[in-house]
């Protein structure tokens, strides 16, 4: 007797949106800010937002990226600037993002933000500041890819960043590789 055993997935169709999210959210991601200056009159007003789809993608060039939504009002007004700013969030700054995230008109509330000559702005005790320029913008879908080019940086690796997984946000634990010595 052939005893057959099913070996095929349990798929859901693509068109099942709750379906497609939870598939998205079990791939984690580091959590960005995306801010620049913009000039104001005799002043400056900051722009900014939070971006979680942030990937790096090649060291010559260097470039990283973040996904856009196609919605987005902010990104209009960041994407004019000569330099932005690329802050990955530190494992205790969960606040603050979800400040950057939120309404516009208070995103720097309380906030004294680093910047550069050029207009990139930074979030202060960042595990890393990264001052970049647009290198190319793809439409995909409902976002759009942005691809950004580093000029300039700062890291700081021993600072924990702050990782979005499944709808929240997580610690990353190291764990120690039995093979290596």
């Amino acid at each position: 007797m052939t005893t057959t055993i099913d070996t095929t997935p349990d798929l859901s169709p693509v068109s099942d949106g709750r379906a497609l999210r939870d598939a998205y959210s079990c791939f984690p991601s580091g959590v960005v800010a995306v801010c620049c200056e913009q000039p104001d009159g005799d002043s400056t007003t900051l722009i900014g937002m939070a971006a979680s789809s942030f990937t790096t993608v090649s060291l010559d060039p260097p470039l990283v990226s973040v996904c856009v939504q196609n919605t987005s009002t902010t990104w209009p007004r960041i994407r004019t600037a000569p330099a932005i700013g690329v802050s990955v969030f530190a494992g205790d700054q969960i606040e603050l993002c979800k400040q950057l995230a939120g309404s516009s008109e208070h995103r720097f509330d309380g906030i004294t933000p680093l910047s550069t000559d050029r207009g990139a702005v930074f979030v202060p005790d960042a595990a890393a500041h990264l001052s970049c320029t647009i290198h190319n913008e793809i439409q995909a879908g409902d976002h759009t890819v942005v691809l950004l080019e580093i000029e300039s940086l700062r890291a700081d690796p021993d600072v924990e960043p702050l990782v979005f997984h499944a709808s929240t946000f997580r610690a990353l634990e190291a764990r120690k590789d039995p093979t290596r010595k």
